[in-house]
């Protein structure tokens, strides 16, 4: 049955509801996704309805008129970029001082239960040749954890040194939820309290062809996607998070993907001036490794505090420097945030919708003869939310720089920059600064890495700081040394 032949009297429903379903559909010209109607059983038929039932076909006519029909469209608008006002790493006394003073502001928020934990990890580690949640994925040097339990390790550590409770907002996705949620009950949590975790699901959109055109998945299917890291902050509405937080008396949200192996998880300090300065929402941000690497920056855009994607900085911005040779727009964007619950509130009324961005990609689909293909060339149109969109809608936010080597190390590939290899490096060669800071000797290679082998876990020592406390000075470096 070819799609422009089919007619509304073709498609025969039982009921009222799917016939005005099936009559929306062929008002938003989407009929072909009927093309197998009377080859399908009626599961089949039931699944497919159910599936456009949740559709907003609204926003994606809205989607269609923008980024497909409209996409030969270009913006001639000229931007005015200018770097952010930083707090910066400290340096001198001044600087340690207010340090100190945002730390303690920061660490009364933890122990009067104010502040929670939304770590998204709806991804799949496909990159990384396992296909199974990223979290799961083990990571740690020499105990051979897993992502997800350094953070729940991370996150007891906190609780007990402050005496606290601090809950834990897992986004999943549709693919990874039952997995995430197996993995958890398998590992009785990780030893946190069963009330203290909550899973909730990000939403999807359909995929569409280049033309507007749903993709099918199957002959009863479409094909969907997640709608990006800036549903979370719609997800969190949705799913009654934000006032179950209200009525714990949550207002402030740490934010963090669940890649990051280096995370400090409710960091006290940026907390603290996060807080005192009456902020809704605050990117931490680290230095660029070098001008061409692909990460995106904050920095003021037309007055407004924003992320800038790596793509759209000229060249002469990307190497523009300051009068100390340092970066002008070297602020990199780790994706860790602190949102206050209000802000988030805010976020969802409709005037203060994110916009939806279009990624072309390569898409598995059926063909018009119902065959599965992949294709070897972009097909299809996805749409996501990006969370630092919401950025400019904040009236008051900080920017808090932090060390890289201690706060950010990403497992994005198989191997190579951003992998396993040089996550569990990362780990080892803080830990190494550490324990040296301690005044243990730890020899290093010509490379700057440790030569061997260390784990420490969250529980033993959180920071520094606390590691020099709980060290046994006679403690010797012999290459492998597993802090527990």
């Amino acid at each position: 049955m070819e799609e422009n032949h089919l007619k509304l009297t073709d498609i025969r429903t039982e009921n009222e509801p799917d016939k005005r379903l099936v009559e929306k559909v062929f008002s938003y010209n989407q009929e072909h996704v009927f093309r197998w109607w009377n080859d399908l059983s009626a599961n089949n038929q039931k699944n497919l309805l159910n599936q456009l039932r949740l559709i907003d076909f609204t926003l994606l006519q809205d989607l269609i008129e923008k980024h497909i029909e409209g996409s030969t469209l270009t913006n001639s608008k000229t931007t005015i970029l200018e770097p952010p006002e930083i707090i910066p790493i400290p340096q001198n006394d001044i600087e340690k001082s207010r340090a100190a003073e945002a730390k303690e502001i920061g660490e009364n928020a933890l122990r009067t239960g104010k502040v929670a934990v939304v770590t998204v990890a709806g991804g799949l580690g496909t990159r990384l040749g396992a296909n199974r949640p990223k979290g799961t994925l083990p990571i740690s040097p020499i105990m051979g954890k897993s992502i997800f339990q350094l953070h729940a390790e991370k996150i007891q550590a906190v609780m007990n040194k402050y005496d606290t409770v601090l809950p834990w907002y897992i986004m999943t996705s549709v693919n990874n939820d039952e997995m995430t949620r197996s993995f958890f009950e398998e590992n009785h949590f990780f030893g946190l309290s069963v009330d203290n975790i909550f899973f909730f699901t990000q939403e999807e959109l359909p995929v569409m062809d280049l033309q507007g055109k749903l993709l099918m998945d199957s002959k009863s299917s479409i094909v969907e996607s997640p709608n990006g890291h800036g549903g979370t902050l719609s997800a969190l509405k949705k799913s009654n998070i934000l006032s179950s937080m209200n009525d714990q008396g949550i207002k402030h949200i740490f934010y963090h993907q669940v890649d990051n192996i280096l995370i400090k998880i409710a960091d006290p300090v940026y907390l603290g001036y996060h807080i005192s300065t009456g902020a809704m929402m605050s990117p931490k941000v680290v230095q660029k490794t070098d001008p061409e690497e692909k990460v995106g920056i904050v920095g003021i855009r037309d007055g407004h505090l924003d992320t800038i994607e790596y793509s759209e900085l000229s060249h002469e911005e990307k190497h523009a420097l300051n009068p100390d040779g340092t970066l002008k727009f070297g602020m990199g964007n780790p994706a860790i945030y602190l949102l206050d619950v209000d802000f988030v509130e805010k976020i969802n009324e409709s005037h203060f919708a994110l916009p939806y961005h279009k990624a072309v990609k390569k898409v598995p689909c059926i063909d018009r003869d119902g065959r599965k293909m992949k294709p070897t060339e972009n097909n299809a149109a996805k749409f996501e939310m990006f969370i630092f969109d919401a950025l400019k809608h904040a009236e008051k936010s900080i920017i808090m720089e932090v060390v890289r080597e201690d706060e950010f190390s990403p497992v994005k590939n198989a191997e190579g920059k951003d992998s396993p290899d040089t996550a569990k490096q990362s780990m080892i060669n803080m830990f190494g600064r550490w324990l040296g800071e301690a005044g243990i000797e730890i020899p290093t290679n010509g490379a700057g890495n440790v030569a061997g082998t260390i784990e420490v876990n969250p529980l033993y020592a959180l920071d520094s700081e606390e590691l020099k406390e709980n060290i046994d000075s006679k403690v010797v470096f012999n290459g492998e040394l597993n802090l527990q």
